[in-house]
């Protein structure tokens, strides 16, 4: 195995020692980490029958953790089940009116966020897609799209399908200039991408675990900017959502500040450990030297593939890209079962075979993935 920046990360995966793991845009390799960190909650269990303090602790390191990792406060961060929990927190807290009332996402968005905008439309919303050019969705489609009707303007960071990488500020800015929020779906790119929601002054962010974040499914993030949370209203809640859970106060409701008013229930403890666990190890790797590694190892897959003559359906440029590279393939989810029967773990995608890796992955680990792939489609 050539030399690295992350080898000796690369050690705290062990599945790495016997298969090649391509398939972070669907589920990321377990680290020894995340292991030993539900390990940790097993324990508290069985020798202590509870321990809701020491849980909390951990949900609440793990709040902090995705806070610093997007460069936001704590306090604008709530914990969610997944991001289509925190689409649907956000969705129901809108109120939609004749004069605004549109949201506006394009087709290479995640499916589910689709869904949720969509079953806002008894409530008077009104859904209108950007439609995309060549799995690509050009900056001037949100010019002539957004307008003063427009509420919320919905995006991917990164697109599941091909790996397309948007630009946050620019659509930050003309959502705004138009008086629409921004809504992010960072499920995607969190972890591969850096993001600093300062900077991009994007309104809501939400992401989850088991991709790019090194977790698994069950909990997720919600970022809500300080001055849009304190103005609307939760209609998703729980007790967590409240500025005195412990009160137990039946009789009345009363949000906590900023972007806590958007918890709800009691979270999934032993998604908290592990949460606390990935988001540690990603701190620790660090974003500053994660992208551009991830950037090399995009360029590599792009070259390589073509090389042995697979088309490519990502951009080709990889300042337009996250992580995942999606090669055409027609029969995607066959050939994908085929190439886990190599020990090759990759994701199929309607007719793309989507090559992911993390910073813990390698050129070798591609170029074989690749040699496998190719020879899988020319039937040899």
């Amino acid at each position: 195995m050539e030399s690295f920046p992350f080898k000796e990360f690369r050690k705290r995966f062990p599945i790495l020692s016997e298969k090649i793991q391509l398939s972070s845009c669907s589920q990321s390799a377990l680290s020894i980490d995340v292991q030993q960190a539900i390990q940790e909650y097993m324990t508290s269990w069985q020798e202590h029958g509870m321990d809701w303090g020491g849980w909390m602790e951990a949900v609440e390191e793990a709040r902090q953790h995705f806070a610093t990792l997007i460069h936001a406060d704590v306090e604008e961060i709530a914990v969610v089940s997944s991001v289509s929990h925190a689409a649907s927190s956000i969705a129901t807290s809108l109120n939609f009116t004749d004069e605004r009332g549109d949201i506006v996402l394009t087709d290479m968005d995640f499916p589910c966020i689709g869904h949720v905008w969509l079953s806002q439309r008894d409530r008077g919303a009104n859904i209108k897609f950007i439609s995309s050019e060549n799995h690509e969705i050009p900056l001037g489609s949100y010019e002539s799209s957004i307008d003063e009707r427009t509420l919320l303007t919905s995006i991917s960071h990164v697109a599941y399908y091909n790996g397309f990488e948007q630009d946050l500020k620019s659509i930050a800015d003309i959502a705004h200039r138009n008086g629409s929020y921004l809504f992010v779906d960072a499920y995607q790119s969190a972890g591969n991408v850096s993001i600093n929601v300062k900077e991009s002054g994007v309104d809501f962010l939400a992401a989850g675990l088991q991709k790019y974040l090194l977790g698994i499914p069950g909990l997720a993030f919600l970022y809500i900017k300080r001055e849009v949370a304190d103005r609307i209203s939760p209609r998703l809640t729980g007790w967590f959502g409240q500025s005195n859970p412990f009160a137990f106060d039946i009789k009345n409701v009363e949000y906590a500040g900023g972007a806590r008013r958007f918890d709800s229930g009691t979270p999934p403890m032993i998604n908290g450990f592990a949460a606390k666990a990935a988001l540690k190890l990603i701190l620790e790797a660090g974003m500053e030297k994660i992208e551009p590694y991830l950037k090399e190892l995009s360029q590599y897959t792009i070259d390589y593939a073509e090389e042995k003559g697979l088309t490519i359906l990502s951009p080709t440029n990889v300042v337009h890209k996250g992580s995942n590279t999606a090669i055409y393939v027609p029969n995607a989810s066959e050939v994908e079962q085929t190439l886990k029967e190599k020990g090759i773990i990759v994701s199929a995608r309607q007719d793309v075979i989507r090559i992911a890796p993390h910073f813990y992955n390698t050129k070798d680990d591609i170029k074989t993935a690749v040699d496998a792939l190719q020879k899988i489609l020319v039937g040899t």
